[in-house]
């Protein structure tokens, strides 16, 4: 009885699997087969996007000696190398000053194309953009009224000092690897104007500023800068993957050679600082 059953039970899932193919197949297969979807258009390159609009857009905030308004237009060392990369590319320039801290935010936005602003190639920086080679060594580093300037000669000497700092900045990675107190601004001018206000007791920007705004001759002239908390290096960001770096890193070494890049950091006094391409 039970082989009966067994043979009955196996006959009824042959006509069951023989009914299924049928019915997948009733209009005698004159139903056209589904297409697979057709995939996906690569990504335009920004290379081209930027060519296509016909303007390089650039991130920056007001930092002298490498971006800063001069009778009304951007001048300094990166806003002039920025402009000879522009029209290498065939392009115009266009200057957009950025929260510092959103820097990221505005490049996967697409609302900018790069930030070129003396910014520190940190592993956070490089692990959320596309950076250039580095083009300019710098420091962060300590800036504090000049007559109290002898009494802060190392980071210890400043653990009781009240910092401003730039938010999202080195500076303020510094700050916080030191443990001092700090205040987060705008950006590394406003920090100044805390120092100078004595609102804050001190600040942390780069030295490359430092050089330029701080001290005797200066806007600055009774502030100073003292300690040098590290040692780093300039690149420029772009979004995740993009081309452009691999096109900014060419007309680096371009413009090294040929003497250009050195004539425009002489001009801006940061030649001293420039890495070789």
């Amino acid at each position: 009885m039970k082989k009966k059953l067994s043979v009955l039970f196996s006959l009824i899932l042959v006509f069951a699997l023989l009914a299924t193919l049928a019915a997948c197949g009733g209009n005698g297969g004159t139903e056209p087969e589904t297409e697979a979807p057709a995939s996906e258009p690569a990504a335009e390159s920004d290379l081209a996007a930027v060519k296509a609009k016909g303007k390089l857009v650039v991130g920056i905030t007001e930092f002298e000696p490498m971006d800063f308004l001069k009778d009304g237009e951007w001048v300094g060392f990166d806003a002039d190398v920025a402009k000879a990369f522009a029209e290498k590319l065939g392009v115009e320039v266009e200057f957009s000053v950025i929260n510092w801290d959103s820097k990221v935010e505005e490049l996967n936005g697409k609302t900018i194309d790069c930030v070129w602003n003396g910014m520190t190639l940190t592993d956070e920086v490089k692990s959320a953009m596309e950076c250039s080679n580095a083009y300019c060594n710098n420091q962060q580093i300590v800036i504090v009224k000049a007559d109290v300037a002898d009494q802060y000669k190392t980071a210890e000497d400043c653990k009781d000092l009240q910092f401003a700092v730039e938010s999202g900045s080195a500076g303020q990675e510094q700050a916080e690897a030191n443990k001092f107190n700090f205040t987060e601004v705008l950006d590394q001018a406003t920090a100044l104007q805390e120092v100078e206000a004595g609102t804050c007791n001190a600040a942390i920007i780069d030295s490359l500023m430092a050089a330029a705004m701080v001290g005797e001759g200066t806007g600055y002239a009774d502030l100073n800068y003292t300690v040098g908390l590290n040692d780093e290096e300039y690149g420029v960001g772009f979004r995740k993957g993009s081309d452009l770096a691999a096109e900014l890193n060419a007309f680096f070494a371009e413009s090294y050679k040929d003497g250009s890049l050195q004539k425009i950091a002489e001009t801006y006094g940061v030649q001293a600082s420039l890495i070789a391409q």
